[in-house]
């Protein structure tokens, strides 16, 4: 059921004087329950932590209208194998595949969707979803990857058999993905960005090599910040006219401030530069969709990492500085 959410619109002031407001968008929450492309279970929870965190409620009051489409039903599970015996969970996941590539064509035309993950395998059905509305409008489409990894495995070369490290290798169109359906529209490596990635299997740096993949990884935002090497791909973006969908996952950010995930890697993204990224790609005015991935309740310290998370959002969506609550954990 489609639950529309409205909260009154507060004045934005500062210093005495209104602020030009941005664009209203219609944000589209749907939630991705999806636990099976790990082993770490909690990942289900995810969608109820950003309802319970106030998800709603911070895109209202910044003056966005806001549905909940509530959560996604995976597809009936089919018969699915293959070679690799280290793939767990194939039926599982080619499953919510089909059903997050649908509701996230669906809800395109209406708004920008939200997906509330649930893992990173979610994607393999939300990218899915946006290149192939994309393609339908003739337009180019795009992928900033906010993570720590890659996650540029095929189903044939995984070998922990997680399938939330292979969305942007299907989403590229590689080949060792028998028995998904083909991905509808291959996003070329020109329109996607790795940003802020610090761990990469051989198997994906040997993939990723052939490709024109921009990789922005700790290293790059090291010696040249986080400005500039945003701005060059969303200059890209906007000289294609393009569609831009934006992949967020929890452990882009370092574990000491989002402790809430099974796969954490040290040296992320501090809470500064990552609200840096999300401002800078507000003001771009180019995101379209959005996804929040990997998020663990389970793991969480009195739902700390949901409310940064939460809190993100907020800043991708117009919130300044200046207008950001004071957060209590107590």
């Amino acid at each position: 059921m489609h639950r529309p959410v409205d909260f009154p619109r507060p004045g934005v002031f500062k210093r005495g004087t209104i602020q030009p407001e941005s664009p209203m968008t219609h944000c589209i929450l749907i939630g991705a329950p999806v636990d099976e492309g790990q082993r770490r279970p909690g990942c289900l929870m995810g969608p109820a932590a950003y309802r319970t965190a106030g998800l709603a409620a911070t895109l209202a009051t910044l003056g966005h209208t806001v549905e909940d489409r509530g959560d996604v039903t995976p597809d009936p599970l089919g018969d699915h194998r293959c070679a690799n015996p280290a793939v767990h969970h194939l039926p599982e996941t080619i499953a919510w595949t089909g059903a997050l590539r649908q509701a996230t064509q669906d809800a395109l035309p209406h708004g920008m969707p939200i997906i509330m993950g649930g893992d990173h395998s979610l994607a393999l059905g939300t990218v899915a979803g946006v290149a192939a509305h994309a393609a339908a409008q003739g337009r180019a489409q795009f992928v900033i990857w906010l993570d720590a990894h890659s996650d540029f495995h095929t189903v044939a070369t995984t070998t922990s058999g997680n399938l939330h490290g292979t969305p942007m290798a299907y989403a590229n169109g590689l080949d060792g993905f028998d028995p998904f359906p083909p991905f509808p529209a291959p996003i070329p490596g020109e329109n996607i960005c790795m940003f802020g990635i610090r761990s990469v299997d051989p198997a994906e740096l040997a993939l990723m090599q052939p490709t024109d993949i921009t990789v922005n990884d700790m290293r790059v935002l090291d010696e040249q910040g986080i400005v500039a090497p945003l701005r060059a791909f969303l200059d890209r973006v906007r000289a294609a006219d393009g569609l831009l969908h934006v992949s967020l996952d929890v452990d882009f950010l370092d574990p000491s401030i989002a402790p809430a995930v099974g796969t954490t890697v040290p040296g992320g993204a501090t809470f500064r530069e990552a609200h840096l990224v999300m401002e800078l790609l507000h003001e771009s005015g180019l995101v379209t969709s959005l996804d929040l991935v990997e998020l663990n309740p389970f793991l969480d310290e009195r739902g700390r990492t949901a409310k940064l998370m939460v809190d993100l959002v907020g800043s991708l969506m117009g919130r300044k500085v200046f207008d950001r609550p004071t957060r209590s954990y107590g």
